[in-house]
């Protein structure tokens, strides 16, 4: 007679294993990168890499006592242009940004030459058009942030994406049966408490800097549950059958 089949991750078959290793596997490998893409964006708003309070309320509350041009500038978009031609730029942006002075000090030419390659119509990125002058006077006025609209895109996005990420994940740590039953739950509805934290604190922060704060904290904690599931998980399926056998049953709580 067979052996009874218990249903946990230590006693799955090696298929089932590499399925969801490589999805756990490609999924690291893509927060990965989702932190340095931060690193490049929000953590260079203060014009400094590695990300900071400052930068969280620059991203979202602005910089109110300067640009938008002139914080890319100084930031993200550093970089990018020669020193001399970005303090031509920051300058002619402190002088009011007219079209005239656009036109006639040089300063196209700096954009044609620095900018125009990516900042166009036809580049298929979420970014300004700097061939039109309208776009970068918008930009030239003060920095109130992340705009309303932006913010609605961006959430809608973070929300569907990362809860689909967090539900395969929390599912294949649902099979982990090491994990005490009321720790294993709270460990995988961590992430979609701070996911809405996270996401109604970009709101929060571009009405009031200070609630800058609960994005790092909403932030971080997404992080910790994922890393507590992908290793207890990677942990059950590879390393604890040298242990011996599991009779255990996850989805029964045994």
């Amino acid at each position: 007679m067979a052996e009874e089949h218990k249903i946990n991750l230590c006693s799955q078959g090696i298929a089932l294993k590499a399925l969801f290793s490589g999805y756990l596997i490609v999924v690291a490998i893509g927060y990965l990168m989702a932190i340095v893409q931060i690193q490049f964006t929000h953590g260079m708003a203060d014009g400094e890499l590695g990300l900071s309070v400052d930068d969280i309320v620059y991203s979202y509350y602005g910089k109110r006592s300067g640009s938008v041009l002139e914080a890319k500038l100084n930031g993200s978009m550093k970089l990018m242009a020669p020193e001399a031609d970005r303090l031509k730029i920051i300058n002619w942006v402190h002088k009011g940004g007219d079209e005239k002075s656009f036109n006639d000090t040089g300063i196209r030419k700096i954009f044609d030459t620095n900018c125009i390659a990516c900042h166009n119509a036809s580049a298929g990125i979420a970014i300004p058009d700097w061939t039109k002058f309208e776009n970068i006077a918008k930009r030239a006025e003060t920095d109130t942030g992340a705009s309303f609209s932006s913010l609605a895109r961006i959430s809608h996005i973070h929300l569907f994406g990362i809860a689909f990420i967090f539900m395969f994940v929390g599912l294949i740590f649902s099979l982990a049966a090491g994990v005490p039953r009321y720790l294993k739950a709270a460990v995988i509805v961590t992430p979609y408490v701070f996911l809405i934290i996270d996401i109604s604190s970009w709101w929060l922060t571009k009405l009031n800097p200070n609630f800058a704060w609960l994005v790092i904290i909403g932030g971080g904690a997404m992080a910790l549950s994922f890393a507590f599931m992908w290793t207890v998980s990677m942990y059950e399926m590879w390393i604890r059958p040298r242990k011996g056998s599991d009779k255990r049953d996850a989805l029964l709580d045994e």
